[in-house]
């Protein structure tokens, strides 16, 4: 016999889902939630157009007080060498000779490579911030960067540079060492970030702070990162030989400005 089919199961009644009654929108009334929404776009668009007229009035008050500076230093600059022409008029009336100071700065510039070169002279290559050949760096003289110079003096042409030359190789070939990063000096704001609690402000202030080996030239020193120079127009002439004996390595005295404007 023909097994009989179990009684369907009788499906239970849906229960109707509730109807979500929302609030009628009233002619005229926002809403809180976009009141306060809007309330905030405001306060901070007023925010960012107080400080935006803060940052241009800062902007134009520093770039008076930049304008003043470089005067300032320009009117230096002459006074200084007024005193030494006026030196030098005063002993040859007086039938003397006139030497000036000991120079402060040099301007050193590495023209070899390492290859023979001892263990001692790299170190201090390194030292010096000198790792590449055509690399320049400013240094302060004293006794132990003289002795530093005698140890590396076959590897390195130096001399002491003039203000133009300064300016052209902070203006052209200047770059910041931002946290051991090699950044470009596109606005003073950069400098005054990192050198402003020394008075330094913008280019001209570094280009001071190095011509006059000034109290903070350590730090703008650092600041800056090595020079990285080219070729000099013309090339070199004999590097294996001393720049007195027609060669090019050794001190240059004021001659190193010629060749570190042909390099830059």
């Amino acid at each position: 016999m023909p097994e009989k089919k179990a009684p369907a199961k009788p499906k239970a009644a849906k229960t109707p889902k509730a109807k979500v009654v929302y609030p009628k929108r009233v002619k005229g009334v926002v809403p809180e939630s976009i009141q306060r929404r809007r309330k905030i776009q405001a306060e901070r668009k007023a925010t960012a157009i107080k400080a935006s007229a803060e940052r241009k009035v800062q902007r134009k008050q520093t770039r008076v007080e930049i304008i003043q500076k470089t005067a300032a230093h320009e009117r230096e600059y002459r006074a200084l060498e007024r005193i030494e022409v006026n030196k030098r008029r005063e002993a040859r009336a007086n039938g003397n000779f006139y030497v000036p100071d000991e120079p402060r700065l040099a301007l050193v510039i590495r023209i070899r490579g390492v290859v023979g070169l001892a263990p001692k002279p790299r170190k201090v290559l390194q030292l010096m911030r000198l790792r590449q050949i055509n690399n320049a760096v400013f240094i302060r003289m004293n006794k132990s960067t003289m002795n530093m110079l005698r140890l590396t003096e076959p590897n390195v042409a130096y001399g002491y540079p003039t203000l133009k030359t300064i300016r052209m190789m902070v203006y052209k070939r200047g770059f910041a060492n931002i946290k051991g990063q090699r950044i470009p000096i596109t606005d003073n704001t950069v400098i005054e970030e990192h050198l402003g609690k020394y008075g330094v402000k913008c280019m001209e202030d570094i280009v001071h702070e190095i011509y006059t080996v000034g109290p903070h030239f350590k730090e703008v020193n650092n600041f800056l990162w090595y020079f990285k120079l080219k070729n000099p127009k013309g090339g070199f002439r004999k590097k294996t030989n001393h720049y007195v004996e027609g060669g090019d390595f050794g001190n240059r005295e004021d001659l190193i400005n010629p060749l570190a404007q042909r390099m830059i």
